[in-house]
C-alpha cells in the first residue's frame, strides 16, 4: 500500500472520528461529572452503549456474569480478524476519575463508530468490550477466564498519562485484606482480659517494613489501615489492613505473598490474636505485543504525536489487561495528559478538561487507524499473530494450558 493510499485511508477514519466528536465530548464528560466506583458503572455503561446500538452495533450486556460489562459487535465483511477496543470505565474513590477512565471508555466507542462509519465493508469484526471494576475487582480477569477474549485475534486500549509511550509494562499484582481477630476488654480498668487487634495489625506493619530490603528492587507494597478500633478505652477487638502486593510477574509475586502472609500471621500470634486473609484476583504482568504496538506508534507518529520510551526502570503499575496479554495479543498504550500523575485530583482535573478532550479525541484516532491496518494489511495481522503465538509457546512448551 502507498503512502499516499495509506494517508488518505487514515485521513478518512480522522474525518469519522471528528464527525462524532461533539457526541463523544459530552459522553465522557457526562461519565466524568458522575463517577461510579467498581462494579457499579451502570450510567456509564448505558452512556457507552447507547451510540453503538444507535450505530447498528449488536450491544450484549451483563456478560461474564458482570452487570456492568457489555459487548458490542459489528462485522464488516466476513474473514477477516476479530479486533477488541477495550473500554474502561470505573473511577476511585474520593478523586472520582484519576485515572481518566472516562477518556478511555470513551475513546474505544468513537474509534468503533468511526471504522464502522468510514469502511463500512472493512474485512474484519470490530468488537468494543466494556471492561468493568480495573481499579478494584480485576473485571477483565473474570472476563478473560470466561471465554470473552476466546477467538479475539487482538486487543486494545489507550489510557491518558503523563507521557506518551505504547510499550510500558506492568507489574503483577494483588490485593490482600487482613483481618486480625483478639478480644474486647476495658482498655483502663482490665487491660489484662483483652487481646488487641489493633496491636496485631500495627505488628504486622513492621514486619511489612522489616521485610522490604529482602525484597527485589522492583517488588512494591502498600497498605492502609481500614479499620483500627472504636474507641480509645476499648481494647481493639477487630482491626482490618489492606494491601496491595506487586511483583515482576507472577511467579514472583507468588515469593512475595509467601514472605508478606507468613509475617503477617506471625504478628498476629505474638499477641494472641488471629488473622484472615483475604485475597483479590492476581493481575498478571503485561505481554505487549511489539509488532502492535509498532502499527499503533506509526499512527501516532502520523499524526504528528512523539513517542516517548518507557521506564527503564520503576514508574509501572498494574492492570488487569495483563491477563488478557496471556490469551492474545494485546497492547495498553499511554498518550500524554499534562504533567500531572494519575490518581491525583490534578489529573482528574485534566481528564474533564478540554485538554483531555483532545487527548480523546487523538486516542480514538489511534485506535481506529490501528484496527484498520489489521483488517486491511493481512501481513500486519500475521505478524501481530506470529508473536503472541511464538511467545506462547515459549511460556508454555507447546502447551497451552501447561
Amino acid at each position: 500500500m502507498s503512502i499516499e493510499k495509506l494517508n488518505q485511508d487514515k485521513q478518512r477514519i480522522e474525518n469519522a472520528v471528528d464527525a462524532h466528536d461533539g457526541n463523544l465530548r459530552r459522553i465522557a464528560l457526562q461519565i466524568h461529572a458522575n463517577p461510579e466506583l467498581s462494579f457499579h458503572e451502570h450510567q456509564a455503561m448505558q452512556w457507552l452503549t447507547e451510540p453503538l446500538k444507535d450505530a447498528g452495533f449488536a450491544v450484549e450486556t451483563g456478560i461474564a456474569g458482570l452487570a456492568t460489562s457489555f459487548r458490542a459487535t459489528w462485522e464488516g465483511q466476513p474473514g477477516g480478524p476479530a479486533i477488541a477496543l477495550l473500554a474502561e470505565y470505573d473511577a476511585l474513590p474520593a478523586i472520582g476519575h484519576a485515572c481518566g477512565h472516562n477518556l478511555i471508555g470513551t475513546a474505544a466507542v468513537g474509534a468503533a463508530l468511526a471504522l464502522k462509519e468510514a469502511y463500512p465493508l472493512l474485512p474484519g469484526k470490530i468488537v468494543v468490550l466494556g471492561t468493568p471494576a480495573e481499579e478494584e475487582g480485576g473485571g477483565k480477569i473474570i472476563m478473560a477466564e470466561d471465554g470473552v477474549f476466546d477467538g479475539i485475534d487482538a486487543v486494545m486500549m489507550c489510557h491518558p498519562q503523563s507521557k506518551t509511550m505504547v510499550l510500558r509494562g506492568a507489574l503483577a499484582c494483588v490485593d490482600a485484606t487482613f483481618t486480625f481477630h483478639g478480644r474486647q476488654a476495658h482498655a483502663s480498668s482490665a487491660p489484662e482480659r483483652g487481646i488487641s487487634a489493633l496491636d496485631a495489625l500495627i505488628n504486622a506493619f513492621v514486619a511489612i517494613n522489616s521485610l522490604r530490603q529482602f525484597m527485589k528492587e522492583d517488588v512494591r507494597i502498600h497498605g492502609i489501615i481500614t479499620k483500627g478500633g472504636d474507641a480509645p478505652n476499648v481494647v481493639p477487638e477487630l482491626c482490618e489492613a489492606v494491601f496491595i502486593l506487586r511483583a515482576a510477574n507472577v511467579e514472583e509475586l507468588a515469593v512475595v505473598r509467601d514472605k508478606v502472609y507468613r509475617a503477617v500471621r506471625s504478628a498476629a500470634e505474638g499477641v494472641g490474636a488471629t488473622v484472615d486473609i483475604a485475597e483479590g484476583l492476581i493481575y498478571a504482568e503485561r505481554n505487549n505485543n511489539k509488532a502492535l504496538a509498532e502499527l499503533f506508534q506509526r499512527n501516532l507518529e502520523l499524526m504528528g504525536i512523539e513517542v516517548s520510551p518507557p521506564p527503564e526502570k520503576g514508574g509501572v503499575g498494574s492492570s488487569d489487561i495483563g491477563n488478557v496479554s496471556q490469551v492474545t495479543a494485546a497492547i495498553h498504550p499511554y498518550i500524554r495528559l499534562g504533567d500531572a500523575t494519575t490518581h491525583t485530583p490534578e489529573f482528574a482535573a485534566l481528564a474533564g478538561s478540554e485538554e483531555g478532550m483532545l487527548e480523546m479525541n487523538r486516542a480514538a484516532k489511534a485506535l481506529a487507524m490501528t484496527a484498520y491496518d489489521l483488517c486491511a494489511d493481512k501481513a500486519a495481522m500475521e505478524r501481530v499473530r506470529s508473536e503472541f503465538e511464538e511467545w506462547e509457546h515459549n511460556r508454555t512448551g507447546g502447551d497451552r494450558y501447561g
